[in-house]
């Protein structure tokens, strides 16, 4: 949408306000079914949730280009039902990491997963350019991914699987694997105490607190505390059955209902949820507007201008696949303890994206000056797939999509407002770009100092 809506502004005339409004749109729709989606995905499993969530969002992209002809209110509701489709995709996606592999495999997957989002765009933004100016004009570019999206829900339904126990092509060493670390598979001498509480279990680990285990850190309490004897060890034989016997429960066992209140309890949680919050408000700025940016800053032929806002989403996907390798080494290899190494992502993502932000918006004198320095910046944005995208599996594994949905629709507000607040600040202010720049970067800020206190590495809840 972000190419298609300058060849759309051409025929129907529409301000930057106006832009704003219909790029701002899809997201009201987006925040509804992010949350929804995860807790779907971790009760139900992922496979038939994805599948209806494509079916939504290609349907949508399909009637993009008759309702856009019929009028903008139509235009609107048809971007806010794509959202609602959209919505989903990432929770659930979050959900079958968390099934699918190991835990000591969390940031390669999430930072290899999510960085074939920017290499996406990398195909999606030339194509779009290409078919725009063609003389197919701006439907084809709905047209031909709408097409994409269904031939990938064909695919996804032959092949895709909810959990790696469902899939007939897979070994008995690969299951053994991706259970192996797995929080309910940790042997009992490693238990110290549990806790009761709204029929939720909490399990403590008596291992020294810069070990990599994933543990709880509620407060002991007299009232709380079991000593590990023999009554203890009955007592948890019946909370958490031995399933040494039954890899598949492991891996098929989804949550009967989320502990909502539990969760928005911890600050481990919100540090999550404000970071997100935070980093959309760029990210969102950035992928609905750079089109426009080199178009308006550089005046950039139309038919050129799609192809010079590709190189930051392949640096960014690239450079994402080798931080999650590099993430997991620090960790596993290293010993790095999990916070330090989630805090250090989230502060070269924020400060690299900003610095160069900055760079291209007061010293880029050429495009092409500009897009080395903006790709610069979200090389190292990338590393926010080691910070705050994966650590939902650090703290809950087990309810990864509720939680990633309950951070994606935090983000979906700075998106509804970002998104079209930049297109009226750039007609009140005569497209004065810099100070859209400047306050993306108070936000990563912000976002910075809420996930660097409160960032948690241990599990929090089973």
């Amino acid at each position: 949408m972000a190419i298609a809506i300058v060849y759309m502004s051409i025929d129907f005339h529409f301000s930057s306000t106006i832009q704003g409004v219909i790029l701002s749109s899809f997201f009201f729709g987006y925040i509804t079914t992010q949350t929804l989606g995860g807790a779907l995905a971790d009760k139900y499993g992922g496979k038939w949730v994805l599948a209806g969530s494509a079916a939504l969002w290609t349907l949508f992209t399909f009637l993009t280009p008759f309702s856009a002809e019929i009028g903008l209110g139509y235009l609107l509701l048809c971007r806010i039902f794509l959202g609602i489709g959209e919505g989903a995709c990432f929770p659930t996606v979050s959900s079958l990491i968390a099934s699918w592999f190991p835990t000591e495999e969390g940031s390669k997957a999430v930072s290899a997963i999510f960085s074939c989002a920017y290499i996406g765009i990398v195909v999606a933004l030339p194509i779009a350019t290409w078919l725009g100016s063609s003389s197919l004009g701006w439907p084809s570019i709905f047209w031909a991914f709408g097409i994409a999206g269904f031939v990938w829900s064909i695919f996804w339904q032959i092949y895709g699987k909810s959990s790696p126990n469902e899939y007939s092509g897979i070994s008995q060493e690969e299951l053994d694997l991706i259970i192996k670390g797995k929080p309910k598979n940790r042997p009992r001498k490693n238990l110290s105490y549990h806790k009761i509480e709204s029929g939720e279990i909490f399990i403590e680990s008596s291992t020294n607190e810069n070990e990599n285990d994933y543990t709880a850190d509620i407060p002991l309490t007299p009232s709380n505390v079991t000593e590990e004897n023999n009554e203890f060890e009955a007592e948890v034989d019946v909370l958490l059955p031995d399933n040494s016997n039954n890899s598949n429960n492991l891996i098929s066992s989804n949550p009967k209902e989320v502990p909502w209140k539990f969760l928005f309890s911890r600050r481990e949680v919100w540090a999550i949820l404000i970071a997100q919050f935070c980093n959309s408000l760029g990210g969102f700025i950035i992928l609905n507007w750079l089109p426009i940016y080199f178009l308006d800053r550089f005046k950039l032929d139309i038919e050129n201008f799609g192809y010079y806002s590709v190189l930051p989403y392949a640096t960014q996907g690239a450079t994402g696949i080798i931080t999650g390798f590099i993430s997991d080494y620090a960790i596993n290899k290293l010993n790095i303890r999990v916070k330090t190494v989630r805090r250090s992502a989230q502060i070269i993502g924020a400060v690299g994206i900003s610095t160069f932000l900055l760079c291209t918006a007061y010293l880029a004198q050429t495009p092409l000056q500009g897009i080395i320095l903006l790709s610069t910046g979200t090389a190292l944005n990338s590393f926010f797939m080691c910070g705050v995208q994966v650590s939902q599996l650090d703290i809950a594994p087990k309810y990864a999509g509720t939680i990633y949905g309950l951070g994606n629709t935090f983000a979906g507000i700075p998106a509804i407002l970002g998104v079209a607040f930049t297109g009226w600040i750039l007609d009140i202010t005569d497209r004065n770009w810099n100070v859209v720049w400047i306050l993306v970067t108070i936000f990563y800020s912000i976002g910075s100092i809420f996930f660097v206190s409160w960032v948690g590495d241990k599990v929090i809840i089973e």
